[in-house]
């Protein structure tokens, strides 16, 4: 199926410009004076919006199974979110510490911070939330849940948390991969739908892939697996 890939929105302060004919090397080219910028402009930079297909199901089943997966992701990207801010601040503070006992004292303070932030709120995620988390988290940082935490503590205590993690269905190695796995498409499709109507605030991920592929691959391609 083809569609257009991207649609521009024109920015309100459009219709307060003002258009200017400057002659210039015998050619008169207008230009754009925008209220409260003293520099004219040949041209205006746009927003980028892309436009989504609009939600079919083939059964209540499917519709039913598809809120359900939007109210977990919607609920726990916030805490992905957050977590890529934490590990960007972490890695930049840690990137102008020279000595290894200065790193390890840092680390550690930002580990009770994180647990102190975090594992309440976390006690509270089902099983699904859970697990919807954990993919999210390599969405936004690249890594996987269990090297974030093998970075943060013991090798030992990563693997202890997978191992308890997995009594519940809940891999702390699980990938985010939306071109194999249909579920993380949907989820990909929440996040764009969610981010454009503004219940969620946008975070670019790490971990990109491109939404219309991933789309004709899903809905439009009989063969995709």
């Amino acid at each position: 199926m083809c569609f257009f890939k991207y649609f521009f929105l024109l920015l309100p302060f459009v219709i307060l410009a003002q258009v200017t004919d400057v002659e210039q090397d015998s050619t008169q080219v207008s230009y754009l004076i925008i209220e409260g910028d003293s520099i004219p402009r040949a041209i205006i930079n746009l927003d980028e919006v892309m436009l989504l297909h609009k939600l079919k199901f083939d059964s209540k089943e499917d519709r039913l199974r598809y809120l359900i997966l939007r109210r977990k992701t919607i609920k726990v990207f916030p805490y992905a979110k957050l977590a890529a801010q934490r590990l960007d601040s972490m890695n930049a503070r840690m990137a102008t510490l020279k000595k290894n006992r200065d790193k390890k004292r840092y680390t550690k303070r930002i580990q009770k911070y994180i647990e102190s932030e975090f594992s309440e709120e976390l006690k509270k995620l089902t099983r699904t939330e859970g697990q919807i988390l954990v993919k999210l988290i390599h969405r936004q940082t690249g890594i996987k849940a269990f090297n974030l935490v093998k970075e943060l503590r013991s090798g030992w205590r990563a693997f202890w948390y997978n191992t308890t993690a997995n009594m519940f269905d809940i891999s702390l190695k699980s990938e985010f991969d939306p071109w194999h796995v249909k579920e993380d498409y949907l989820i990909e499709d929440i996040l764009q739908r969610n981010f454009q109507n503004g219940v969620l605030e946008k975070q670019e991920a790490v971990v990109k892939y491109d939404f219309y592929d991933l789309t004709n691959k899903w809905l439009y391609n009989n063969n995709a697996k």
